[in-house]
This record gives C-alpha cells, sequence and structure tokens, in this order.
C-alpha cells in the first residue's frame, strides 16, 4: 500500500504572496540600516543589481520546473541534470540555509522585542518563536499558505504605508527632531552618491543580498501548488515591480527624508523613521510588523526545510523516518527535525558582543550556502539546454539572454565572494563556511551504502522512487500535471 504523499493544495492566490513574502525578508528589515551606513545613497544601486542578477536565477529555475512537473524542488533537477551528488548537497545545503537563516530571524525576532521589553531574558522570545513555527506548520499546507498569504499583506501594507509617509514627509519638507528637512538633494549632499568610495559599495553588498535570500522559495512551494504551469510563470515575473516598490521604493523615502549618515546603522530604519518623526505609536506599529516578517520568514523556512528533508528522505539521501507525513500530508518528522537546530540562536545571542553583530555573522554563512544553492540551479539549467535541447525549444517560458545570463550571474557571484572577503566580520563567517561542504562530501563519500539501503526501505513502504528522467506526458506545454498521467509521478 502506498504512503500518503504531497498534496497540491496551494491556491493561485497563496503562491503569489509566498513568493512576496520570500522577495520580503528580515535581511530588509534588520539589515538595511546597516548597508546604508556601509555604501550610502548607492546601496539603491546594490539592490537593483542583486534583484537584476537573481531574476536570472528565477527565470531558470522556472524554465526547470515547468519542463518536467514531477520535479518538486530545484533538488530534483538538479539530481536529474548533474548527477546524485547533487541532489545530496544541493538539499541538505539548502536545508542548512533555511535553518542558518531561521537562526538569523531567531536572533533578529530578539532585536525586535526589545524595543519593548529591554530587560527580557534573551531565550524568551527565541524559545517561543521556535514553538509559535511548529505551530503554524503542523496543519495542513493549506493552512500554512493562508497564514502566509496574511504576514505577507502585512508586509506589503507596512511597506506601502512607508513609501506613501515618506513621500509626503517629502513633498511638505518635513524636519526631522536633528534640524535636517526632508528633500531628495540628501541623496547627493553628503558627499555623493557614493559617500564612502568604490570600497563602501562593495561593503553594501555583502548585508544586502541577504535581504534576498527565500526568492526561490516560490519554486518549492510550486509543488503543493495548483496549475503550477500558470501560477510559477506570474509569481516569477513579478519579481521586478517587487524590487522597485519594496526594496527600492522603501530605502529611496528613508534616504531623502533623512540623511544616510544620521541613520543609525544597529537599529532597524523603518522603525526608526517614524520614531524619528515623533509618531511613537506608529513605531510601535511599524515594529510589530518587522517583527512579523521575522516571524513570516522563519515560517516559510521551516516550511521548505521540511519539504526539502522530505524530498530528500524519499529520494534516499535522508533517513528513511524522516519521509513520515502525518495525516494531513504535512511532514512533521521532519518539521521537528529542523526546528530543532533553531535552537542554536539562542548560543549565539549569548556567544556575541551585539544583537546585530550576531545577526552579521549568521547572514553571511547564509549569503554564502544561497550563492551556491544559486549556482546549482544555473549549472543544471546548462546541463538542461545540454542534455534536453528538445526541452528547451518547446518551452514557452524561457530565461531571457540564455547562455548569456548566466555567465553574467556567475561573473556576478564570484564578485559577491570577493566582496565578502573585504570586511573582517563577513570574512570569518566566510572562512568557516567550506566547513559544510567537506562535512557533506565525507558524509556522501561513506553513506552511499546506507543511502542504498534507505531507498530499498522506500520501495518496501510503497514509495515511489523512479527516476526524474520520466516526464509526465503533456507538461511543459500541454495539460497540467493534475490530470496527466500519474504513473511516474512524485509530487
Amino acid at each position: 500500500m502506498s504512503k500518503p504523499t504531497l498534496e497540491r493544495n496551494l491556491q493561485n492566490r497563496h503562491l503569489q504572496l509566498i513568493a512576496i513574502g520570500g522577495a520580503i525578508g528580515t535581511g530588509l528589515f534588520m539589515g538595511s540600516g546597516k548597508t546604508i551606513s556601509l555604501a550610502g545613497p548607492s546601496i539603491l544601486l546594490v539592490y537593483a543589481i542583486i534583484g537584476t542578477m537573481l531574476f536570472f536565477v528565477m527565470r531558470a529555475l522556472g524554465e526547470l520546473l515547468l519542463s518536467n512537473l514531477n520535479y518538486r524542488s530545484f533538488a530534483d533537477f538538479a539530481g536529474d541534470l548533474l548527477g546524485p551528488w547533487a541532489t545530496f548537497f544541493t538539499g541538505w545545503t539548502y536545508w542548512l540555509c533555511w535553518v542558518v537563516t531561521g537562526v538569523a530571524d531567531v536572533i533578529a525576532i530578539t532585536g525586535y522585542t526589545r524595543f519593548w521589553f529591554p530587560n527580557i531574558p534573551l531565550w524568551v522570545p527565541a524559545i517561543l518563536l521556535i514553538a509559535l513555527l511548529l505551530a503554524l506548520n503542523l496543519p495542513t499546507v493549506r493552512n500554512f499558505g493562508e497564514i502566509e498569504f496574511w504576514f505577507a499583506l502585512i508586509k506589503i501594507i507596512a511597506i506601502a504605508a512607508l513609501v506613501v509617509v515618506g513621500v509626503i514627509m517629502l513633498l511638505t519638507q518635513f524636519q526631522t527632531p536633528s534640524g535636517d528637512t526632508a528633500s531628495i538633494t540628501h541623496l547627493w549632499d553628503e558627499g555623493g552618491f557614493f559617500p564612502t568610495g568604490f570600497w563602501g559599495f562593495v561593503a553594501g553588498f555583502q548585508i544586502a543580498v541577504f535581504a534576498f535570500v527565500g526568492i526561490e522559495l516560490v519554486g518549492t512551494a510550486a509543488a503543493e501548488t495548483q496549475n503550477p504551469q500558470k501560477t510559477l510563470p506570474k509569481a516569477i515575473n513579478s519579481i521586478p515591480w517587487r524590487i522597485v516598490l519594496f526594496y527600492l521604493g522603501s530605502l529611496f523615502v528613508i534616504l531623502t527624508v533623512n540623511p544616510w549618515n544620521k541613520i543609525d546603522p544597529s537599529q532597524s530604519p523603518f522603525v526608526n523613521m517614524f520614531a524619528m518623526a515623533g509618531i511613537g505609536i506608529a513605531a510601535h506599529v511599524v515594529n510589530l510588523v518587522v517583527l512579523t516578517s521575522a516571524a513570516s520568514s522563519a515560517n516559510s523556512g521551516i516550511y521548505s526545510t521540511s519539504r526539502m528533508v522530505y524530498g530528500l528522505a524519499t529520494q534516499g539521501h535522508a533517513p528513511f523516518w524522516l519521509s513520515a507525513l502525518s495525516k494531513r500530508h504535512v511532514p512533521r518528522n521532519a518539521l521537528f527535525f529542523s526546528c530543532t537546530f533553531l535552537l542554536a540562536g539562542i548560543v549565539l545571542l549569548y556567544a556575541g558582543d551585539s544583537v546585530i553583530g550576531a545577526f552579521t555573522m549568521i547572514t553571511t554563512i547564509s549569503s554564502v550556502l544561497f550563492i551556491f544553492v544559486w549556482t546549482i540551479i544555473m549549472c543544471s539549467y546548462l546541463a538542461y539546454r545540454r542534455k534536453r535541447p528538445e526541452l528547451h525549444e518547446k518551452s514557452t517560458y524561457r530565461l531571457p539572454g540564455g547562455i548569456v545570463s548566466v555567465i553574467a550571474v556567475f561573473v556576478f557571484f564570484v564578485f559577491l565572494i570577493w566582496a565578502l572577503t573585504q570586511e573582517q566580520d563577513t570574512l570569518q563567517a566566510l572562512i568557516v563556511t567550506p566547513i559544510w561542504f567537506v562535512l557533506l562530501a565525507v558524509v556522501y563519500l561513506f553513506m552511499r551504502n546506507r543511502i542504498s539501503g534507505n531507498k530499498t526501505e522506500l520501495a518496501e513502504a510503497g514509495i515511489d522512487i523512479t527516476p526524474r528522467t520520466e516526464r509526465v506526458p503533456g507538461t511543459n506545454n500541454d495539460v497540467p500535471a493534475d490530470q496527466a498521467d500519474t504513473s511516474t509521478r512524485r509530487d
């Protein structure tokens, strides 16, 4: 008898808001103050460049997922196109990506709660968050979609309100308590558009890239989404306007209302902007919003890691017991497994000199890991073009620029890694990160036989482990996979 599998219960509105929520992470709210202090107004260009490059990554991801709707995630097509090692390395690295990001969110939420409760023990909000994540993810995936829908909606309303208020303050030449008048000239009258020079501009990429982690989450959620052929392209194509509104729009008003060198790098400028204007209640509301955003990011991360670990387990790349699903088709064991590792955030809070210091270290590690995952996506795209040219020719949703865009993204990633070596705090985290890949290589080499044993257990338990090279009839440009022959389907 076959075991239950994941179900396609996420609707179009869920996927669209999950995509938006993934693009508005803790890095924007918590880390933008430091990026502004490093790069000044040129941070606008930093976010625009990162957003453009990651849009190419997402278009490649979309083309690959739609070429075969058997793929549940990029770990699946990586293994299919690059080899079994790629599934193992990509799946477990992505799991660690979100665990590390979840730790960063735990750290950020601790910082936000101190806005109201400065004397609260650091471990209290951390434990409460982890318990909340379990409570939110154990029900059905549809319940997760609804929660993320409203979480993302709160983010959208908050940032839109920030932009509107900022524009009003700019038009009315609002005067800050420090005596500065809101003006667009703040973008160049405090040392120019690049006030900290080339090296300051480079340093801005170090924290800014973390603001975009989770942008690929829509690819994981597509496996549980109704009619992904329609909803996935729509979600990915909306990325450019999201970047313009949520990143460039919000940072533009922050930089024009207050000079960049008057913004405190250790605090969230989203909260400080309203507090600076003397709107105390609004500052509390915004702090609640950014706290919600961090909780939403962590929630999305736990959802993503649980699905990734479940996928690895169903292919024999993780212990068999992690493939267990609840009666509501939720990978409960994988959920508990991932949440356990979030406790590391509490240790870091007490080990670091400050909340922002711990946040910087952990976000650097997360950024490097995500860069690896994004690189695997682009490498898979090159393999796809070489091995499956007929699918590329039939595709109605292609990566703009093709191979040229891939090369541009690779060059950019090399630049990002180089940029992370230019500051002592990010360099230390960068040096530590390769230990993970060494550990994975050792485990993979010595656990090959065990992985084969897992596959035998899976087959005996009725879990389909058919190779991914078999395509669902009609996928790519005919009928949704839900209506196709599902004799080889594994979702």
